[in-house]
């Protein structure tokens, strides 16, 4: 399940990419199988693992083009272990809603991304992570240890990215069937898989996803601009720009 619209991404064969919160890669192995090389990092050190295992067998079934090249690491986003520029395009999905110090994430992602380069940032949009903060507060932090620490509305985000130095451009929303799902979680119990409908929802998610059917993937369009339960923000650095810090400073 892709948040990331490649085409606004503006992905090209060769680039080179940072996945940061890659989690079990999703983003990353979408990235290299269009023919980007790729670093996906997070901090959780049995995601990575996952992840390097996954990318070691698509490289035995021959999943991947040639002369690219991947890369799992355990990394802080306050101090990601890249020199400045390292990456043409950078995917930040759903990690700094988690992070306390949002800013200086943004900041360490627009040092090592090369100027002229884009990043998406994909964050919970407004409206339906409202309404899981209202129904269970379990959902977020600090009863939701490593949980959701702020609520995004999206001039919020385009203003601290430009605070940044980034330059925010297009925009749009992606998994509306998502949103109530989690709202039904929140409402049952987070932990509460065996509730009928809980199960229910979640098996026709499973069916959307794997079968991608023209009815959900049209009613999913219809309903994105509206319960889209990401917001995707696309944010360039400018050609000539100043180092991430005397930007912000």
């Amino acid at each position: 399940m892709l948040t990331v619209d490649y085409e606004r991404l503006a992905l090209e064969p060769g680039m080179r990419v940072l996945d940061l919160g890659a989690g079990f890669g999703r983003h990353a192995f979408e990235t290299a199988r269009r023919g980007a090389s790729v670093v996906a990092a997070d901090l959780a050190f049995d995601e990575m693992k996952s992840t390097k295992d996954t990318f070691a067998a698509m490289y035995l079934d021959d999943e991947l083009p040639e002369g690219i090249t991947t890369v799992t690491v355990q990394a802080n986003g306050l101090t990601l272990p890249f020199a400045e520029g390292t990456f043409d395009r950078i995917i930040a999905s759903e990690i700094l809603e988690h992070v306390p110090d949002d800013l200086g994430v943004m900041a360490e992602l627009f040092r090592v991304l090369a100027p002229g380069g884009r990043m998406a940032a994909t964050v919970p949009a407004a409206l339906p992570e409202q309404l899981c903060w209202w129904l269970n507060d379990a959902y977020h932090a600090p009863k939701s240890e490593g949980g959701h620490v702020r609520i995004y509305g999206e001039p919020e985000l385009r203003m601290k990215l430009a605070s940044i130095g980034f330059e925010p451009g297009d925009r749009h929303r992606a998994h509306a069937l998502h949103s109530p799902y989690w709202w039904l979680k929140c409402a049952v119990g987070l932990k509460n898989e065996d509730n009928p409908l809980v199960k229910s929802y979640l098996k026709m998610l499973t069916w959307d996803i794997v079968e991608a059917p023209t009815l959900t993937r049209t009613a999913e369009k219809i309903l994105n601009p509206v319960l889209g339960k990401s917001l995707i923000v696309y944010a360039d650095r400018p050609l000539s720009s100043a180092p991430a810090r005397l930007a912000a400073a």
